[in-house]
This record gives C-alpha cells, sequence and structure tokens, in this order.
C-alpha cells in the first residue's frame, strides 16, 4: 500500500490453512512509533487459519494499515495470479470529493462525498463515509472487498486536506491505531516523507521488485 503518507507492505508466509509467519516492511510511515507496529502485527496472526484471520479482531492494537493488508493477503491467499488494486480520490472542491477503484486496471465502483456525506452511488447515499457497512454488505459478493477499500482509501485521503498543524499531535487522537494508544500517543513525533503523487513524476508502488515485493534499504 502507497499513498502521500504511507509505503507498506506485509507477506504472509502459510501452508495452505494456516499462517506460519508474518512480515511487515514499512518504508514510509507517520509517526516515530509506527515501526514498532509489525512485532504486534506478527504476534496476532502468526499460527491462525487463513479462514479465520478476520475473526482475530485486535485492529485498533496493531497499524490499521497493516491489519487491513493482512486480512487481505489471507483472504487471496490460494490466488494464482497478481492482484492490483488502485484507489484514486480527488481533492475535495466546495467539499465535494470523487472517488473510485479499479482491480487490475477495470474500474468497479464509484463513490462522491460532500463532507463526508455520500452523494452517490445512488444506494448509499445519505450515509456517513465513515459508516457504509448497510451499502457494502448490499453488494454482489464480489464488489464487497473493493467497496470496503475503496471506503479505507478514501478516508485515507483526508490526510491531504488537514492542515500540517493539525495533524502533529497524536495525544489528542482517540486509541484507534497502534501510536494511538495511550502508552505510545504521549511520545509519538510526526515524521516521514510526504509525496504528492498527482504531479505525476512517479506512480504509487512503483519501486516494487519484480516478484512485488517493497525493496529493502540495507
Amino acid at each position: 500500500m502507497e499513498d502521500d503518507y504511507h509505503c507498506m507492505a506485509v507477506t504472509l508466509r502459510h501452508d495452505g490453512a494456516r499462517i506460519l509467519a508474518v512480515e511487515s516492511a514499512m518504508e514510509r510511515a507517520p509517526w516515530s512509533t509506527c515501526p514498532g507496529a509489525p512485532v504486534v502485527l506478527a504476534a496476532t496472526f502468526t499460527g491462525t487459519l487463513l479462514a479465520e484471520a478476520v475473526q482475530r479482531g485486535a485492529k485498533q492494537a496493531n497499524c490499521t494499515h497493516l491489519h487491513d493488508l493482512a486480512l487481505l493477503a489471507a483472504a487471496h491467499a490460494a490466488d494464482r495470479a497478481a492482484l492490483t488494486y488502485d484507489i484514486r480520490v480527488s481533492d475535495p472542491v466546495d467539499g465535494l470529493c470523487h472517488a473510485e477503484i479499479a482491480r487490475d486496471g477495470a474500474t468497479l465502483l464509484t463513490l462522491a462525498h460532500r463532507d463526508d456525506v455520500l452523494v452517490a452511488p445512488e444506494a448509499a447515499a445519505g450515509a456517513s463515509l465513515f459508516k457504509l457497512r448497510p451499502w457494502i454488505q448490499s453488494l454482489p459478493d464480489g464488489l464487497q472487498e473493493p467497496a470496503r477499500l475503496l471506503q479505507w482509501g478514501t478516508i485515507l485521503g483526508h490526510g491531504r486536506s488537514l492542515p500540517a498543524e493539525g495533524q502533529n499531535d497524536a495525544s489528542r487522537m482517540p486509541p484507534n491505531c497502534y501510536t494511538f494508544q495511550e502508552e505510545r500517543k504521549h511520545v509519538a513525533q510526526r515524521i516521514g516523507q510526504v509525496l504528492d503523487f498527482t504531479r505525476g513524476e512517479r506512480q504509487p508502488l512503483d519501486h516494487l521488485t519484480a516478484d512485488g515485493f517493497l525493496r529493502r534499504e540495507d
């Protein structure tokens, strides 16, 4: 996963049924405490059956992005071909924001929201961006996963429009991820490189190795 503020990857080692090891890479992360999260992710999922990964919970104790990637990897552990999701989220104009998700280059779903209230698709109009479960569950099985990812990516897109000075104090945040737990949020410092992909100089994850992993810096 890569966006303006994050570049992360999760690899699950498994025997076809059970997760034997969990490897995480954090090339870019927004807080000084984030690099501790891979240890918690490994403890959460190692030894878990692939089919039961989604039942493990503990999302808020983890980096939520690594946790979501682990669940996505578990869901596709038996795939024989590579799968790529691209999520595009516009900057808001007069409060209106458009977003879409494509799988292997083909657009699957679009949405639009004004100040976090959906105006499209019609079936979800009036719903909060943060409470889309009824709409997602109403979709065919093959669209529920991309719909969850579209919601996730659209929420992540908020970071582009938040003033920088409002993103530097983790102590004010609710305990909804690894860094924002009480024992860490008071010492967390804002760090990390922020990239603006709208400039067109590079594309997210364009530096993957040939086998699909982030290049590791020694």
